[in-house]
């Protein structure tokens, strides 16, 4: 038997652990810009149903009261959130990440970097909306501090229930 002691194998394990997380590829969210639009539409496309159309996210870049983000890996759009941001209310108009990429924390960043840019903005409360259907999507919202406030009865194109939730900005909302 070792005389290496627990202690010293629990330290060995939290070095490899540091140094296998220095090891993966930095993920990092910075504005939309137009040249992300094509990757942004093949996300959309494999991810809604009814996805939003090249025209609308272009118009999201442009609106002065919207502000778009992209989370970037290696240089490859993997992610984006749409935020509209108008006095003391701020939406989640769209988000989504590439599929290999869902369940590692992107969408998280996505939406943490959004709340944090209503806040800027003087946003004292974001919305969003969400598939009834959609319970990953939900629960990831409720972790982040969102709660249901409503039901949208047969929101989207196939009659489905539309799940109203907000999240307060501010300590006093």
């Amino acid at each position: 038997m070792s005389n290496i002691s627990l202690k010293r194998l629990q330290e060995l394990k939290v070095c490899l652990l540091c140094s296998a997380m220095e090891l993966l590829p930095k993920i990092h969210v910075r504005p939309m810009i137009e040249d992300d639009l094509d990757a942004v539409m093949a996300i959309e496309i494999a991810s809604y149903s009814s996805p939003w159309n090249h025209e609308h996210f272009r118009d999201e870049l442009i609106s002065r009261y919207s502000w778009p983000f992209v989370a970037v890996e290696m240089e490859s759009v993997v992610g984006y959130v749409c935020l509209m941001s108008l006095f003391e209310e701020a939406q989640i108009l769209n988000v989504a990440v590439v599929s290999t990429r869902r369940g590692r924390g992107i969408a998280r960043m996505l939406l943490d970097h959004a709340s944090t840019q209503a806040l800027e903005k003087g946003a004292e409360i974001m919305a969003l909306e969400v598939r009834a259907s959609n319970t990953a999507a939900i629960s990831l919202y409720e972790k982040l501090g969102f709660t249901r406030v409503g039901i949208r009865a047969g929101y989207y194109e196939s009659a489905e229930d539309a799940v109203l939730m907000e999240k307060p900005l501010k300590e006093n909302s």
